[in-house]
């Protein structure tokens, strides 16, 4: 990345300067080389000198000028000085602005490859079979998605792998319950099968705690009998149940042709809202808890072998030095547990797809429980790659989706929203923003048929939401507001495809040819022509950076930023009225670049690009 990254060339050339000033190994110096955040004190600054002078107690001043005089920063730097107690400041020379900005106008916009020697293993989506997604499975999806893609821009080995929940009692009663009411498999729907999963949970509701106490209390004959007529069609349930789950686990045909239909309709819905949010996530992606359902016995053998989890009250736990709560790894009736579905997840994941970085986007409340997986799988040795090194284990947590009230959001009604019901208003309230700016004659969009324009606002609908999703702490709540969301300006998803149109747009409006701009000169010489091409000059570092620190609020920042300094430089310095040919060209050339940087990122971000808004 050092081809275009100023960051890197000043940090190589201070390095050389505080070897020779200090006598200290350049390798082991840290140069502190960052932005300036005030263009008045340059481009860049050094701030090494002022923690090497305390080391040396030294002169930070003094430092700084004999480190300046030794560095080489000849046909870089334009200026410098020293201000303050020791900070060097930077201005980069016009020729060095438009040499980095010429090797970074490639297709690959200055992100050198940074591959990793094993694959990176992500953890995203996570639905059940049988059950709607909710919104909460927005996150997951959205956010998991874009950890791939930036991780696969870097040249990496990357698994997305959506967890299905599709195994299990839940999914037997589900099962059974659809038997008894003789329903033609072949016909179901998602919204049959969520009715059914809830019906089949409330019959399988029992109360037997309830009607020993009643019993030892000498309740009467007519509490009793409410009791009875609770708990045994709950009971009845529950067997038809059990039985249903050993058919499947025996492998009975017509029982696990039954299952099967329940898994395909709940992923037809699920891989058409992912294609509707532009998320790469296909059955080969899908990998459920029935993988792992072999894997499972061996998990506690395992752990009792070692010595690692022992009986509790006829249930398999594992105990940690440092904490109260034991992880539960199988219950007394021999029932496993999520915990050991994830154990087993993560050794496969490690040892056999060669997860270097198994790194799972789930929700922030699931903490504890990946705090206690994540220790027990290094405690048995599991996370131990075939070279020898450790795997990277993390949960990347993920906050809630609020409503304007600030609480969890949902219908009136109570429940969660249906992420199909959240993206469709998305996408009516994009198409509605289009047809009202279209309406204008003055406005690109002008004319175009109304399927463009249901395409653009789709487009616009689904960015506003991902970014919106996207551009904060993904730890952090956020408030779910399509009316700020969906808006044209501020740090929103359109505001960044409408930066990208516009742009577009003067483009073709220019007449030249993209052979002619690309044969132009980068001259950066005005300040807003200088602000935009440091803002590009960042951009790959923040692509690495998103990456290596599970960040996709960088990418929104660098985006909203660079969107910012466009309309500055655009307002600041005539593009099509330039005063001379080679202005001129010069700036569509920087315009091009902007464009091209803009539409990788919210590639980056799974979010469209429109020519025309």
């Amino acid at each position: 990345m050092a081809s275009c990254d100023p960051v890197a060339l000043l940090e190589q050339a201070f390095r050389a300067g505080i070897a020779a000033a200090t006598g200290t190994d350049a390798a082991s110096v840290d140069p502190q080389v960052k932005a300036s955040a005030d263009p008045k004190h340059g481009d860049f600054q050094c701030n090494a000198a002022l923690a090497l002078a305390k080391a040396a107690k030294a002169n930070p001043s003094e430092l700084a000028r004999r480190i300046l005089a030794a560095t080489p920063l000849s046909g870089l730097a334009e200026r410098t000085d020293i201000a303050g107690p020791g900070f060097i400041n930077v201005w980069l020379s016009q020729g060095a602005l438009g040499h980095l900005l010429a090797g970074m106008d490639a297709p690959e916009l200055g992100i050198d490859p940074a591959p990793l020697p094993h694959a990176v293993v992500i953890d995203l989506c996570g639905v059940n079979v049988a059950k709607q997604m909710h919104v909460g499975h927005l996150r997951a999806t959205v956010i998991g998605d874009v950890m791939a893609r930036l991780h696969e821009r870097l040249g990496r080995k990357v698994w997305r792998e959506n967890h299905l929940g599709d195994w299990g009692l839940p999914i037997a009663m589900t099962l059974a319950s659809l038997r008894r009411q003789k329903r033609d498999f072949a016909r179901l729907t998602l919204d049959d099968l969520n009715t059914a999963y809830r019906a089949a949970q409330a019959e399988g509701k029992s109360d037997e705690a309830g009607q020993a106490a009643a019993i030892a209390c000498g309740a009467g004959p007519h509490r009793l009998a409410e009791f009875d007529a609770q708990n045994g069609p709950a009971l009845a349930a529950e067997r038809d149940a059990k039985a249903t789950l050993l058919k499947l686990q025996s492998g009975d045909p017509a029982t696990v042709a039954d299952w099967q239909r329940l898994i395909d309709v709940t992923m037809a819905e699920v891989f058409a809202t992912t294609r509707t949010l532009g998320v790469k996530l296909g059955p080969e992606h899908s990998r459920g808890e029935s993988f792992y359902r072999e894997r499972l016995g061996p998990v506690i053998e395992a752990f009792v072998s070692k010595g690692l989890a022992r009986e509790d009250q006829g249930a398999i736990v594992v105990h940690y030095a440092d904490r109260d709560r034991p992880m539960l790894i199988r219950k007394a009736d021999g029932g496993f547990l999520y915990a050991t579905t994830d154990l087993a997840a993560v050794r496969f994941r490690v040892q056999e797809l060669d997860g270097g970085r198994v790194i799972y986007v789930v929700d922030a409340r699931q903490r504890d429980h990946f705090k206690d997986v994540f220790d027990g799988v290094r405690l048995i040795g599991w996370d131990a790659l075939r070279d020898g090194t450790r795997a990277e284990l993390s949960h990347m947590q993920f906050g809630t989706v609020l409503g304007k009230d600030k609480r969890p959001l949902r219908t009136r009604s109570g429940e969660n929203f249906t992420l199909k019901a959240l993206l469709d208003e998305a996408i009516e309230r994009g198409i509605q923003q289009v047809f009202r700016r279209a309406a204008e004659t003055d406005a690109p969009t002008h004319g175009l048929r109304e399927t463009d324009l249901r395409a653009i606002g789709a487009a616009v609908g689904i960015g506003a939401v991902k970014y919106a999703d996207l551009s904060g702490d993904p730890v952090k709540d956020y408030v779910f507001d399509l009316d700020r969301m969906i808006a044209f300006e501020g740090d929103t998803g359109p505001y960044i495809q409408y930066a990208h149109a516009r742009i577009a747009s003067l483009i073709a409006r220019s007449g030249e040819s993209a052979a002619a701009i690309a044969a132009a000169t980068y001259a950066p010489i005005e300040p807003a022509e200088r602000h935009l091409a440091l803002c590009l000059l960042r951009f790959p570092a923040v692509v690495l950076a998103a990456a290596e620190h599970q960040a996709p609020q960088r990418v929104c920042a660098a985006l909203h930023e660079l969107a910012n300094a466009y309309a500055s430089f655009y307002q600041a310095c005539p593009v099509l009225k330039a005063a001379d040919s080679g202005t001129r060209l010069s700036r569509l050339r920087l315009s091009s670049l902007t464009q091209r940087v803009l539409a990788g990122g919210l590639d980056l971000l799974g979010i469209a690009a429109p020519d025309r808004m």
